[in-house]
């Protein structure tokens, strides 16, 4: 007889997150695939390092295997997963049907995407839904859990236990700005923040900085996004193509100087998430590199935000 999820649990990010310990989580993308078992093989040395996994909803608009199945398989197998969710691709009858499935399989967190535009996907004639947008999503799920209703206000028989999470992006702001996206966002119930990437230390230290003049941190920990440059040339690419991605110069100097531009990535990342634990209002960060589970395991092992963990919250 299969042994059925626990269900209805608080994972371990939302346990370090509440002790007050900087969390650090990962992220894993689904290929196209039926067979699941060389993505679990590549999210596997993760199990142990990050507190959550994030599993990709339809990246760069293109189908793979389901993120809702992998994620379920993953917590199977001792990971718990942050599972994300765009409004791209579903309309909140959909929608609501997966978050009972997310809480079914026992995956005890979502991140509230809006998601990639078909157009610069491999499907540009996909019809995109957006029957909700992020916020929406966010207040959906809230109310699922909270009240233990539908949309439709029709009761659920067992409500599900979901930590709530949203994206953001950080920069510098000017003089005038207010933080009204992630006041909706609060107020519709997110309960953390994933962001971009932000390598640039003084752009984190000023977005934090502005945050905490509206008491945002301590509504929402934040996670700020970071992740193993491999290469100068990747960083250049990166710091040029992505918006809002500014990668200073001595980093990317720092990788064309060295004999080994991966391993010093690594420590270059490493640097930066001790130093991102220094800053008022970072909670934790968020380590995205594409199919480099193994290198940010090794990060999260060098970066040694982990040895000061009391046992309950180790893996």
């Amino acid at each position: 007889m299969s042994t059925l999820p626990e269900i209805n649990q608080p994972g371990r990010l939302e346990k370090v997150l509440a002790a007050g310990h900087f969390a650090i989580t990962a992220e894993t993308t689904p290929t196209a695939s039926s067979d699941p078992t060389p993505m679990l093989d590549r999210a596997a040395p993760l199990k142990g390092y990050a507190d959550a996994v994030n599993v990709t909803d339809g990246a760069t608009a293109k189908p793979h295997l389901s993120a809702l199945v992998l994620a379920g398989m993953m917590k199977q197998m001792g990971i718990d997963p942050v599972l994300q969710y765009t409004v791209r691709d579903r309309n909140r009858i959909a929608l609501q049907g997966d978050l009972l499935g997310t809480a079914a399989l026992g995956i005890p967190n979502i991140l509230c995407l809006t998601g990639d535009d078909p157009k610069k996907g491999e499907e540009p004639d996909a019809t995109p839904v957006f029957d909700l947008d992020s916020a929406k999503l966010i207040a959906l799920a809230a109310k699922m859990r909270d009240e233990g209703k539908l949309n439709s206000d029709r009761e659920i028989a067992v409500p599900p236990r979901l930590f709530i999470g949203c994206a953001d992006a950080p920069f510098i702001p000017p003089d005038d700005w207010e933080p009204g996206a992630l006041n909706a966002k609060i107020g519709a119930g997110a309960q953390f923040a994933q962001t971009q990437y932000c390598f640039d230390l003084d752009i984190c230290r000023t977005y934090m900085a502005r945050l905490m003049d509206h008491g945002i941190p301590e509504k929402l920990p934040f996670l700020i996004g970071i992740g193993p440059l491999a290469s100068a040339k990747q960083a250049r690419w990166m710091d040029e193509n992505l918006w809002g991605v500014s990668i200073p110069e001595p980093i990317i100097k720092r990788l064309d100087d060295a004999a080994d531009p991966k391993a010093e990535g690594k420590t270059i990342c490493a640097e930066l998430i001790q130093e991102m634990r220094d800053i008022p209002g970072v909670a934790g960060c968020h380590l995205m590199a594409p199919r480099q589970e193994t290198a940010m395991a090794e990060v999260i092992d060098e970066s040694g935000m982990l040895k000061s963990r009391p046992a309950e919250l180790a893996a």
